[in-house]
């Protein structure tokens, strides 16, 4: 039987972000592909982490700069090497490489962090965009020295192509694999009254979710308080700290909920979800939650980018703060555009995230590029070396500090 190897930065959450979600659709895509699956992460499981084991994955629990791990990838003889995010490739790569050297080896980034990084900088700074940061070439190297790289973002494949020129044939995009939504499962939904309040949810472990909670605090809220002074906002998310609980503020009906069992359950409560995201990368799953849910939205260019189709959206798309407040507003009171916006997001979903759509295209390439991964490498020459020059830099320093651990 083939078999699957994934590399996880962490073991997955898929109810703490959107990260752990998008690994599980891959695992089980693979599944669907008459793949084994094995799941390997030197991290430590939380009570979150997701049983992996309860859909036929095995788990392993593999250590760092050790060699234990090459004992056990040359045991394992897997045909697919699958990266959770290029700091995994840096670790494990050159011995992936090294020990089963025809492997198919596929980094998912997740988003660009290079990108989310530079967008960071820019609204902290109050700068002009600048792409090239101390994470830029780590883990464009990352995406080089793979055979294939997956893409979750349109606008992200643009950069990658049009800006630093990268092979198209090593690069696929592939965006979140979402099951379609039939229209007898929008009659589950909860109507436009049953709903109420506006909510905000996201990991608080990733920045720009914590930078949107300080937007809407300071900025937003208070504006749409004015106009609709009855209205409550709720803040869900994972990983909440103190910092994020010293927000919650009753007395302006801006209230501080901690994480959802359940975040497509818990939106549908809800009349409109706000987002006026300021930095950030790649395709933002409260979103795709949210169609899932039938929940209008308004957020921004970078919150809804890659996610659009024609420039519509299911609500509205503001970046000024007095349009966003206003538009909310607009979308929160009435019931006729806001069905209309509902019915936006299922055209959205089903058009950008289709499962069906791109699941078995993908599988069908992957296998035909297993077959001829040998021409596939020769034609990434400037992969190959960069394999050279990291195999060397890399692989000696996981060793020494092998031996280092060792000698404690």
């Amino acid at each position: 039987m083939k078999t699957t190897l994934f590399i996880g930065l962490v073991w997955p959450e898929p109810q703490s972000s959107a990260a752990g979600t998008r690994i599980l659709q891959l695992v089980r895509m693979f599944q669907s592909g008459g793949y084994e699956v094995v799941f390997a992460s030197a991290a430590i499981r939380s009570p979150y982490s997701y049983p992996l084991s309860r859909e036929g994955v095995r788990e392993e629990d593999i250590q760092l700069n050790d060699s234990s791990f090459d004992t056990f990838i040359t045991a394992l003889k897997p045909d697919i090497v699958v990266f959770d995010r290029f700091v995994s490739e840096e670790q494990y790569g050159w011995r992936v490489r090294q020990y089963c050297p025809s492997v198919l080896t596929i980094l998912d980034t997740e988003d660009l962090h290079f990108l989310r990084r530079a967008r960071q900088e820019a609204v902290k700074r109050n700068t002009a965009l600048d792409y090239y940061n101390d994470i830029t070439t780590r883990e464009i190297a990352a995406i080089l020295r793979c055979d294939l790289s997956l893409i979750i973002s349109e606008s992200e494949m643009k950069l990658l192509l049009q800006t630093f020129r990268l092979p198209a044939e090593i690069l696929c995009y592939l965006p979140f694999l979402e099951p379609k939504i039939e229209e007898s499962a929008t009659d589950k939904w909860r109507p436009f009254g049953q709903r109420t309040n506006f909510v905000f949810i996201g990991n608080f472990l990733h920045e720009p979710n914590w930078h949107t909670v300080r937007v809407l605090k300071t900025e937003i809220w208070p504006k749409i308080k004015k106009r609709l002074p009855q209205a409550e906002l709720h803040i869900y998310g994972a990983y909440a700290s103190e910092k994020v609980y010293q927000l919650h503020q009753p007395k302006d009906n801006f209230l501080i909920k901690g994480r959802a069992q359940d975040a497509r359950e818990t939106l549908e409560a809800y009349r409109v979800l706000i987002a006026p995201i300021q930095f950030g990368a790649g395709v933002k799953g409260k979103f795709i939650d949210a169609m899932q849910a039938g929940t209008p939205s308004v957020t921004t260019a970078i919150g809804s980018e890659s996610m659009t189709v024609d420039g519509h959206w299911n609500g509205y798309i503001e970046d000024d703060p007095d349009n966003f407040a206003a538009k909310s507003a607009i979308l929160y009171s009435d019931p006729k555009i806001w069905w209309e916006a509902q019915r936006k997001g299922i055209t959205l979903l089903n058009t950008t995230s289709s499962k069906a759509q791109f699941e078995i295209p993908f599988l069908t390439y992957i296998a035909e590029l297993k077959e001829r991964l040998h021409t596939h490498r020769r034609q990434n020459f400037i992969g190959q070396i960069l394999q050279r020059q990291y195999h060397n830099a890399s692989k000696y320093m996981s060793l020494w500090i092998e031996e280092k651990n060792k000698t404690r």
